[in-house]
Formats: structure tokens, C-alpha cells, sequence
């Protein structure tokens, strides 16, 4: 039996913040933020928001983390070749 969903309750399909490039996780994350500090938003979604601002945070910082590496790598190559 299907689940029916209310009109006043409509969920959009949010992607999985894994999923998500550098920029699109900040943009999302700058969009929460203005909400919650504009008051759009009520207290219930406002703590649900945050979990997902966490979420992009810890997908922001994998990213930077991995840049990081990328660069620290790199520069060590660069040192060996002289």
C-alpha cells in the first residue's frame, strides 16, 4: 500500500551531500545558513537543516582534505626530481 503524501507536506529530492562538487556543497550550505538567519524557516526544519549543514561540512572538508594531500604530494615529487 503506498504511502500518501499530503499537498502541504511536498519533499524535494535532495541529493546525497557525498555526492555533491566543492561549490555546490557551499552554495547549499550558504542557502541554509541565510534561511535560518532570515528566520524562513521554523525551529523543527531549521535543526533539520543544520544536520544537513553538517553533512555538507564534512563533505566540504573531505574534499579540501583531499586537495590538500593531492598538493603535499605533489610538491614532495617536485622536491625529489631535484
Amino acid at each position: 500500500m503506498a504511502k500518501k503524501q499530503s499537498n502541504n507536506e511536498e519533499t524535494p529530492t535532495v541529493p546525497p551531500a557525498e555526492s555533491l562538487s566543492f561549490e555546490r556543497a557551499v552554495e547549499e550550505l550558504e542557502s541554509i545558513i541565510d534561511r535560518i538567519e532570515q528566520g524562513e524557516i521554523g525551529l523543527e526544519e531549521s535543526l533539520r537543516q543544520r544536520k544537513r549543514g553538517d553533512e555538507l561540512i564534512k563533505r566540504c572538508r573531505t574534499i579540501l582534505d583531499a586537495a590538500e594531500q593531492e598538493l603535499e604530494t605533489a610538491a614532495e615529487e617536485k622536491d625529489s626530481e631535484q
